[in-house]
């Protein structure tokens, strides 16, 4: 799967990118050399932050599935339970 960003996200993120270098790294980096490094990042690492995404909600999902019956039953048989008993 191919992890496309937004053209404005993908210009925040380039910033960011220049950013960290300015901060952190002896050299500074340029727009098209942050914009491959993206485009680097995002293909090799993305798939892996991706799937484990995809994991994370799968099992948030499935503990709500086995919760479903708690939250939403329905007593069965209830009509006579609920009616007064004549004397």
């Amino acid at each position: 799967m191919t992890i496309e960003l937004s053209k404005d996200a993908r210009k925040k993120v380039v910033e960011s990118i220049q950013r960290y270098f300015d901060a952190h790294m002896e050299e500074k980096i340029g727009n098209i050399t942050a914009g491959a490094l993206l485009g680097y990042f995002l293909e090799e690492i993305g798939p892996l932050v991706y799937n484990a995404a995809v994991k994370d909600a799968q099992a948030h999902l499935e503990r709500r599935v086995l919760e479903l019956d708690l939250e939403i039953h329905a007593e069965e048989f209830g009509y006579w339970g609920r009616q007064k008993r004549a004397p």
